[in-house]
């Protein structure tokens, strides 16, 4: 029987369970006299810090933290800077949870790079507007399109004028994929040195995740979007699920740092954003947001246009590191990306395989220095 056929009213169990989920009480709700990432999480272990913002094209005034040099302040020379891009649901929190010897922000500063933290629009950091608030529905008319679009340029354009450097990129889950589809584009490559793929996202066909099985398959962000008028879709309360049913069975998480997690994450996103990640998953394709009967309006054709991954510069440096028990960045599907880059230069296209990681153990991993940064940093200073 077609999942399409299945009637609002018959899925609003499903429905009732999510809305209290996502909107009851409980989780960290970021206060107006908050002090900003810099203040509460870097500068008390001794880094210098600086807070950014840069706005988008569109209008959304992104922050965005800067860590100009290591714990021991020696600059030592030109220092490479390296843009750090979280995933779906968090902010740039997600490069500071473990200590700083485990913590990748600090790990790169103190290995000497210039370390620069991005914050994607409606998160706590990036949650204003030239002209909107976040209550205005408007304001979350958001895809990760948008993000492809304005938000990555806009980071890396900032980046790129205060260094006056090409830089290194990392992103994590969502921030791997906006990169993707922005290099599937020609966007940015020129202002790169290379890019570092955290659990490369392209393709979700092979996800496991039971919560965003479930979720995908029943349509719920359309649901909450439409049905209830959800445009933001802000997860508070117990987000315990983070350790296996929506991102594997992580191996090397200790309690701590998941107390902090539950302190400061999640983040808000729009809802259009995850009936964006639900219909990569339902189509099976990389494609922009699929409008439906409204594709020819906005598109000028039936079907949204398709990123091709297989038009990012073969020339470009690129580090794949994935792990065998993530749920999100399934290994069947990072096969289906290598495909797509089966031409790509062999000396520029680096893979890194980990056997026991699911997909928080690459950002709170109490070994992920070890057995990924490591690698890493020895790919970044052979550029």
């Amino acid at each position: 029987m077609a999942l399409h056929s299945f009637s609002y009213y018959s899925q609003l169990p499903f429905i009732i369970i999510i809305f209290f989920f996502f909107h009851g009480e409980g989780g960290f709700s970021p206060s107006p006299e908050e002090v900003g990432i810099c203040e509460a999480v870097v500068r008390p272990y001794g880094y210098k810090c600086q807070e950014f913002e840069v706005t988008t094209e569109d209008g959304y005034i992104l922050g965005m933290q800067r860590i100009p040099v290591g714990r021991n302040g020696v600059i030592g020379g030109a220092r490479q800077p390296v843009l750090l891009q979280h995933g779906v649901l968090m902010d740039g929190m997600t490069w500071l949870l473990n200590s700083p010897e485990q913590s990748l922000a600090f790990v790169l500063a103190d290995n000497g790079f210039d370390v620069w933290i991005g914050n994607i629009r409606g998160t706590r950091s990036s949650n204003r507007h030239v002209s909107l608030t976040p209550s205005d529905r408007a304001y979350w008319a958001w895809s990760w399109d948008e993000l492809v679009e304005n938000d990555f340029p806009a980071m890396v354009d900032l980046v790129a004028k205060q260094t006056k450097q090409k830089l290194h990129y990392v992103g994590h889950s969502l921030g791997t994929l906006i990169a993707l589809a922005s290099f599937s584009e020609g966007r940015l490559v020129d202002k790169l040195r290379s890019a570092a793929l955290l659990c490369p996202i392209a393709y979700l066909d092979h996800m496991k995740t039971k919560l965003g099985i479930l979720a995908a398959r029943l349509f719920v962000g359309e649901i909450l979007s439409n049905l209830l008028g959800l445009a933001e879709f802000n997860p508070k309360g117990d987000y315990l699920f983070l350790e296996c049913d929506f991102t594997g069975n992580n191996c090397c998480l200790n309690g701590s740092t998941v107390q902090l997690f539950l302190q400061y994450e999640p983040q808000p996103t729009s809802t259009k954003n995850m009936v964006h990640l639900a219909q990569t998953f339902r189509d099976g394709a990389l494609t922009k947001y699929n409008y439906g009967v409204n594709n020819i309006q906005r598109y000028g054709q039936s079907t949204p246009p398709v990123y091709n991954l297989s038009n990012i510069p073969n020339s470009l440096p690129l580090y794949l590191s994935y792990g065998g028990r993530d749920s999100l960045s399934d290994t069947e599907d990072v096969e289906h990306l290598l495909q797509d880059l089966k031409l790509h230069e062999t000396d520029q296209l680096v893979l890194h395989y980990v056997q026991n990681f699911a997909h928080a153990d690459f950002i709170m991993g109490v070994s992920a220095k070890q057995v990924v940064y490591d690698s890493m940093m020895a790919f970044f200073r052979q550029i």
